[in-house]
Formats: C-alpha cells, sequence, structure tokens
C-alpha cells in the first residue's frame, strides 16, 4: 500500500520506503522507544507491538500499567474541577506519569548517550505531551501518536459531553504546540476502519474523501490511504450509527470517518507530520491482524515504522 505525502505548499513530495519484518536479527540498532499505554489498556495488551519493533532493530519499554490502575481516576470525581469541566493532569494522574517516567529512565539505558522516541496510543499520546511537558524533551527526538483524540470536543454542542471533564483543553491550552523539527518530531497517525453515521437520516460524507477540516485546524503535512472498495452504505447500520455517537462525544459530528473510537481529525494535530491509514482499528483488544488490523498490527507497523529509523 504506497502512502504518499504533500506539504501545505506542494513544495514537497515525499514517500516512505516499504520495510518487512524478517527473522533475521537486524543489522542496525536503532533509538529505544517507550510505548504510553492508552485508557483501559494494559502493558501486556502490547506485547507483539515489541516484538514487532524488535524485528525492526527497535528496542521499547512498556510502560508498566494494568486494567486496575485506571481506577485510580476515580479520584477526580471528589475534585470540583471534574464535575466543571475544568479537569487538570495532577493530581489524577500523577500516578500515570510516574509510570512513564519510569519507563523512560529504563529506556535511557539503552540509548547509549542519545535520544529516545515516545509512542502513545489513544490517551497515552496526549498524556506523552502532559509528560513531555512537565519532564523535559532533552532525550527525546520523536513523539508518535496512534488514534490519539488530541482535541478537546466542541464547546456548548447539544448532546456531546467532554468525556474527559477539561483534560484536553488543558493540554492543548498549557503543552506547547507541536512543531516538526530534525530536533523533535511529532507524528499523528490516525486510521479509516469505520465511517460512522448520525443517529437519525442518512450520512452525506462521501466515503473515498478524506474528512474535512477546518481552517483553523489545518495540518502541515498529510498522507491519506484511500480504498476504494468502501461505500457509504445508502441506510447506515445500527453499529454505524453507534460508533457516530461515540464520534459525536470527540469531534462534535457524528457521520465521520475514524479508527471506530477517535475521529481521523481528532487524531491529527497542527504542526504535526499527520497522516491517515485506511482498514485501521483502534484498539489491540478486539482486534485481529488480517481482518481488523490495529495500529500495532505487523502490517500496519510496517507502514509508520519508518519514523523511528529515521
Amino acid at each position: 500500500m504506497a502512502v504518499a505525502l504533500a506539504s501545505v505548499d506542494h513544495s514537497f513530495n515525499f514517500r516512505f520506503p516499504t520495510f518487512c519484518c524478517s527473522s533475521k536479527p537486524p543489522t542496525t540498532s536503532y533509538r529505544p522507544a517507550v510505548i504510553l499505554p492508552g485508557l483501559g489498556n494494559n502493558s501486556g495488551d502490547y506485547h507483539k507491538l515489541e516484538l514487532t519493533l524488535k524485528e525492526y532493530g527497535v528496542a521499547s519499554v512498556v510502560a508498566k500499567v494494568s486494567r486496575l490502575d485506571w481506577l485510580r481516576n476515580a479520584a477526580g470525581l471528589v475534585d470540583p474541577n471534574y464535575w466543571r469541566g475544568t479537569l487538570t493532569p495532577r493530581p489524577v494522574l500523577d500516578w500515570y506519569l510516574k509510570r512513564v517516567d519510569e519507563a523512560v529512565q529504563e529506556a535511557k539505558q539503552l540509548t547509549q548517550g542519545g535520544t529516545l522516541s515516545l509512542i502513545g496510543h489513544s490517551a497515552g499520546g496526549w498524556l506523552a505531551r502532559v509528560y513531555m511537558e512537565e519532564f523535559g524533551v532533552s532525550q527525546i527526538s520523536l513523539l508518535l501518536t496512534l488514534g490519539t483524540p488530541h482535541l478537546p470536543p466542541p464547546k456548548g454542542m447539544s448532546g456531546v459531553i467532554d468525556q474527559t471533564r477539561g483534560l484536553l483543553d488543558y493540554v492543548e491550552k498549557n503543552c506547547s504546540k507541536a512543531v516538526y523539527t530534525p530536533q523533535l518530531k511529532y507524528v499523528c497517525i490516525a486510521g479509516r476502519y469505520i465511517q460512522g453515521a448520525r443517529l437519525f437520516g442518512n450520512s452525506n460524507v462521501n466515503a473515498n474523501a478524506a474528512v474535512p477540516i477546518e481552517d483553523d485546524l489545518q495540518i502541515s503535512e498529510v498522507a491519506v490511504v484511500k480504498d476504494m472498495n468502501n461505500s457509504t452504505p445508502n441506510s447506515p447500520t445500527f453499529r454505524a450509527r453507534f460508533i457516530g455517537q461515540g464520534y459525536k462525544q470527540v469531534c462534535g459530528q457524528a457521520d465521520v470517518w475514524g479508527d471506530g473510537v477517535v475521529p481521523e481529525a481528532s487524531a491529527h494535530l497542527e504542526g504535526a507530520l499527520n497522516v491517515t491509514l485506511d482498514g485501521v482499528y483502534h484498539s489491540p483488544v478486539g482486534s485481529d491482524d488480517v481482518s481488523r488490523p490495529w495500529y500495532g498490527s505487523p502490517a500496519v507497523v510496517e507502514q509508520w515504522v519508518y519514523h523511528l529509523l529515521s
């Protein structure tokens, strides 16, 4: 599957080389990576991703998180800011940031004085930005996010509730803006697994068109991989309507493309190198490398691993 990239001013065109997994040991070792689990996931969900990266010569450390750990977030319920929708990462997410720092310190032992990459899946992507803001970026040369909802949901829209209770607003206002540079690269991967639908009526979105992004959310570079075999049904299925309601809570719109959880437009970040991959599901839980591959499936990793090797 070819991936074409075009910059906003159309002055550059990029094409990623194709890499193939091999049973032979890699001849080159690249900077190590720290994997940040998404909401509800545990470290074990990323074991296969670790093995896949190892085949490319990329050693990785997964932040130690269990499913039960996420119950710690319930502490936010006693914070008045939760009910106001103005919640901040600390102290509710102190435990997660500590786990990330422990993983970073472990990965530093593998860098031999070099830098490392952060790979944030889902909420792990914006939590990586919080970590970078508070702990510094001197040892980090790449932030790569997989299906991360970077943008806070729109305000004042009927039926839309900010599920982060203000956390994404905090990130947008307080974390450094993404700037893709040779010293620190920001790469955001979005998936186009299923198009949502409105709860009532039909969707008018063209199935083979990229999700439109408003002018104030324009991205620096976009790679869109289209599947011309996909088509929008005349009558959306219950599944599409159900998923569409999830998309609406994230971006304010139901009939958009996404990875089944996070809309495509929300997974992109202004200033980053933004890439969309077709047919990619959001989570390792419930995924299948053949019929429902997720961002960490070997065939999908093959399409973004280039960023870790450069």
